[in-house]
């Protein structure tokens, strides 16, 4: 009997000590041997805004005052859900021998996938804030909000994790396919550019992009200090845990065969 929604979170409570042990592993082995460790984190995001800046500023001259808060704003949130949802599709395999070994809820390893890229998610804050200090764009009480974007964002990427994770077993290609569609996805969410330079008859794209509400409740605190629509925090939400329900419904039909096939 497959367990409902309410008995599979309350197995996670139960092991929630290993799941604990499972997020700090994640974290020291992903900086092990790194010098600049956990600062990687941002320093990616900055180099790649440095890029897109030069490259939009100047190539394609549209200009955003405060192109830094804009880009970042946006980019360490897509860097968390396309870095946790790419780490899922391999937490299965990488976790094999425990899982092999003793009964533990499988679930709990995407789980801690996600947990450990959210740890990386609030670290980067800590430096956007320093930017937004000496670049001198304001820090609004706004930001008071952005706990619920980052628990709607959560529930997002831990839908896709859950959907993931069992196909990219069965079927290897979908690892590769899937980093394809990063990339594209990427492109087409307002990450780097603002909507209003996309042509009228292509923004709907934008508007049925799962990831641009959710994008844009976490930008408006940080960029325009200014609160969400109640629209675009209900569109997000509805996307986050409609994801989040779906996905675990796959994942649970699917874990009977984890165990073979890891």
């Amino acid at each position: 009997m497959k367990p409902s929604l309410l008995r599979a979170v309350r197995e996670l409570v139960q092991y929630r000590s290993l799941l604990g042990v499972l997020v700090a592993r994640d974290l020291k082995v992903r900086y092990k041997r790194s010098v600049l460790g956990v600062a990687w984190t941002m320093l990616n995001p900055l180099l790649m805004m440095i890029v897109f800046a030069i490259v939009f500023a100047h190539v394609f001259r549209f200009s955003i005052e405060h192109f830094t808060i804009y880009f970042l704003s946006a980019y360490i949130l897509w860097n968390f859900v396309s870095q946790t949802t790419s780490w899922s599709t391999a937490c299965l395999i990488g976790n094999a021998s425990l899982i092999r070994k003793i009964y533990v809820p499988k679930a709990i390893f995407i789980l801690a996938t996600v947990l450990s890229g959210l740890v990386n998610l609030v670290v980067s804050l800590i430096p956007l804030a320093a930017i937004m200090l000496w670049v001198q764009h304001p820090i609004t009480p706004a930001v008071l909000f952005l706990p619920v974007a980052i628990v709607l964002a959560t529930a997002f990427a831990l839908g896709i994790s859950f959907l993931l994770a069992p196909i990219c077993m069965e079927f290897n290609d979908a690892v590769q396919i899937y980093a394809a569609l990063l990339m594209v996805w990427m492109y087409l969410t307002p990450i780097i550019y603002p909507i209003d330079v996309v042509p009228e008859q292509y923004r709907w794209l934008m508007y049925a992009n799962p990831l641009y509400p959710i994008v844009e409740i976490f930008r408006r605190p940080i960029f325009d200090g200014a609160l969400p629509s109640i629209a675009l925090v209900a569109r997000s939400a509805a996307w986050s845990f409609g994801l989040l329900v779906f996905g675990w419904w796959v994942f649970e039909r699917r874990s009977d065969r984890i165990a073979y096939l890891v």
